[in-house]
């Protein structure tokens, strides 16, 4: 019964629409009851009485902001607010009380107050104040819980990484040099520009073939056409740089050692102009008008080996991978197809373009990976997988693509445009997503190179300049792989 009536007794101290009975006396009532009992015992006369109840009683009104009054609640018990509490945190607090007037124990250490004061501070808060800070900008992090997963990004950290480590890379818009390139023959099917291992940039104006040094810039004419109309259509370095490839408008191919500038060997086997070139080591490969690719083994006196059917209109691209596994094939008839380069027989024939495929290139760091760009009619470019013989991706750049190359420095994919932008764009791979355009021709791009060190590109252009971007610089930070010192296999076998 007792329980029960302690109980209720705890319940009506908390009811607050009824006076408390048993609380303290309120600060008005001790007043009254202070003046009362002031003017009962008082010796002084009326006047000083009165003077005393006007100093020691509480007005009724305050005067606020604005005129505005507040009143004394009449009431007693109405200016009470008790708020609703845990047991446990009651508990806390009288022992806190209690603790207060007892007398400090003589001999207590700072070390054990601390560890007390701990104690209160996890038992009040579940956890020490001192440890627990809003803004916490100096030091290690706090370390989370035993178990304690995180599924949320890192929006701040102390510890820079590595992307915001790098420096931010500047590519100049306008070209390092620029030479000149008369008598350029504007026509998109042709290769009239590539740059070999040696340094040396090989351009075909017309019926000549120029070699510029690039590094000391000296410029060599190393053939002229000698029959009438005639002109250059396409040239090839070697993979040693050693020895050039030319296809001309007579059907022919030839063969020629650039240290001795001297012809070595003329092949006949097309029918039609020679539009593009390729090598793999000591074959050599061709693509005519007439849509035939022929395959020349250089090293021998019968040099045409095999002969692939393929396209229905001119071969305008050819390209071998790096590892020599595949070849790859453009056409005006709007396909791509994949040879295999031991079989020599189709592998794939992508039909998804709407116009001339010229621009062919593979990557360098994943030699199944095949870029190639269609003509005005398509003007997409196409990433394949020839493994699978998938598309990965596919981007409409809203102009023709005229030439691709890949950049190893920066894992980046370069393009030449003509209609309708004339410029040079540089991609990032394999998402697509634009670096940045390069402008300046006033004609369409016809031809991209990439410089030996990969750290320059060349473009030819129809109006008759060849433009050099100096776009892919290493950073010098990273050590560079040393060059292997083979020699070529074709260097003694050429007849």
């Amino acid at each position: 019964m007792s329980h029960f009536g302690f109980e209720n007794d705890i319940h009506s101290v908390l009811k607050l629409d009824m006076p408390i009975t048993n609380a303290p006396m309120a600060r008005w009532q001790r007043k009254a009851s202070t003046s009362a009992s002031a003017h009962a015992g008082a010796l002084s006369p009326n006047k000083s009485t009165n003077r005393s109840l006007s100093l020691s009683k509480t007005p009724s009104k305050t005067p606020g902001k604005n005129g505005k009054t507040q009143s004394t609640p009449s009431n007693a018990g109405g200016d009470r607010f008790i708020p609703v509490r845990n047991a446990k945190q009651m508990d806390v607090a009288s022992f806190l009380l209690s603790k207060e007037n007892e007398p400090a124990e003589e001999g207590a250490s700072a070390a054990n107050q601390q560890a007390t004061q701990k104690a209160w501070s996890v038992t009040l808060n579940g956890y020490d104040v001192e440890d627990a800070k809003i803004l916490h900008l100096g030091g290690k992090p706090l370390n989370a819980p035993e178990g304690y997963q995180n599924n949320l990004k890192v929006l701040y950290s102390q510890v820079p990484t590595p992307a915001s480590m790098k420096k931010s890379r500047y590519i100049s818009s306008a070209p390092e040099r620029i030479l000149d390139a008369p008598e350029l023959r504007n026509d998109f099917y042709l290769n009239l520009m590539d740059w070999g291992r040696q340094n040396l940039l090989a351009v075909a104006l017309s019926e000549q073939v120029y070699l510029w040094d690039a590094a000391q810039g000296d410029i060599t004419l190393l053939k002229k056409m000698e029959e009438e109309n005639s002109y250059i259509c396409s040239v090839s370095w070697s993979r040693d740089g050693n020895f050039l490839a030319i296809g001309t408008s007579t059907c022919k191919v030839e063969l020629w050692d650039v240290q001795y500038q001297k012809r070595l060997r003329c092949m006949d086997s097309h029918t039609t102009r020679v539009g593009c070139l390729s090598w793999n080591d000591h074959v050599l490969s061709s693509g005519a008008r007439s849509g035939l690719i022929h395959q020349h083994d250089v090293r021998v006196a019968e040099h045409h080996t095999c002969t692939l059917r393929g396209h229905a209109q001119e071969v305008c691209g050819l390209a071998w991978s790096p590892d020599g596994r595949y070849l790859a094939s453009g056409g005006n008839d709007n396909t791509v197809n994949v040879w295999s380069g031991a079989q020599q027989t189709g592998v794939h024939c992508f039909t998804e373009h709407e116009g001339a495929v010229k621009a062919l290139a593979w990557c360098p760091w994943q030699p199944s990976i095949l870029a190639s760009g269609g003509g005005t009619s398509d003007r997409h470019i196409r990433l394949w997988n020839v493994n699978s013989g998938s598309c990965v991706t596919a981007w409409d750049t809203q102009s023709q693509v005229s030439s691709l190359l890949f950049a190893a420095n920066y894992k980046e994919l370069v393009s030449g445009h003509g209609f309708a932008h004339d410029q040079v764009s540089i991609w990032k791979y394999p998402s697509l997503a634009k670096v940045t355009d390069l402008q300046g021709h006033e004609g369409r791009v016809l031809n991209l190179s990439l410089s030996p060190d990969g750290s320059t590109v060349a473009s030819l252009s129809a109006d008759e300049t060849l433009r050099l971007w100096k776009c892919f610089e290493k950073d010098p930070s990273k050590k560079a792989k040393p060059a292997g010192g083979s020699s070529s296999i074709i260097q003694q076998h050429i007849r």
